[in-house]
């Protein structure tokens, strides 16, 4: 920070402090009524307690909080020399927490902050834009990073992020899985054709089995048969 802002921000303070005196009235011996701070223009009013059914309404989860890195990145891009739009800000800040607000708020503000740095209504509407085109060139920055480390675009000679790298591994995973997929129902299906081979050949070898056991059957009995004839009709008639 450059020692322009350093001798400028306490100045600022002391011109809210005065502000403060001069445009808040007293109203009692206990001193002066000072207004609760006030929402920025655009900012939503806080919220009241009420009774009836609208007291017992949902309110969404807030956002969980910024990351402190990502803090510190905002804090850092903004900075400026102290005689910009940003120091323009918190003076406003500063006023608006002494109980300023609206067209007083601004006006006092922008009086206070022009009579230190000589700066004009357009030079500080320029500034105002310049931080924005900041803003928005860094979140476009941040995007394309964004992109690139999920996949959705490559850009040249860097080397896939560790996010794309694990998306990798997990086509080629799947890929693997599907060709085991694929080659066990060849194996499910060769194996179905081994199958009906082996009950097919289960059954002629059990068919030839019994077309043995059947001539066999019928060659003893017509040879039992003649040799029972032979015993009883030759033996005993004595050849």
């Amino acid at each position: 920070m450059s020692l322009l802002y350093h001798t400028t921000m306490p100045l600022f303070d002391n011109i809210a402090k005065a502000a403060k005196d001069f445009f808040i009235e007293e109203t009692s011996a206990e001193g002066p009524s000072v207004a609760a701070p006030r929402p920025l223009p655009g900012q939503p009013a806080p919220a009241t307690s009420t009774s009836g059914p609208a007291a017992f309404q949902v309110v969404p989860p807030l956002p969980a909080q910024p990351e402190q890195r990502h803090l510190d990145h905002i804090r850092q891009l903004l900075a400026g020399d102290g005689k910009d739009f940003m120091a323009f800000t918190k003076l406003v800040s500063s006023l608006q927490a002494s109980g300023l607000s609206g067209p007083v708020l601004y006006q006092t503000a922008f009086n206070a902050f022009a009579a230190v740095t000589s700066l004009d209504l357009p030079a500080l509407l320029r500034s105002a834009e310049q931080f924005e085109l900041k803003l928005t060139s860094d979140r476009n920055s941040i995007l394309e990073r964004h992109r690139e480390k999920v996949g959705e675009i490559r850009i040249p000679n860097v080397p896939p992020s560790p996010l794309v790298q694990l998306q990798q591994q997990e086509q080629q995973l799947q890929a693997g899985l599907a060709d085991l997929a694929r080659q066990l129902e060849e194996a499910q299906q060769r194996l179905l054709a081994v199958r009906e081979q082996l009950q097919e050949q289960q059954q002629k070898a059990a068919a030839a089995l019994a077309s043995y056991e059947l001539a066999h059957a019928t060659a003893a009995a017509e040879l039992k048969a003649h040799q029972q004839a032979v015993q009883a009709f030759l033996l005993r008639s004595g050849g």
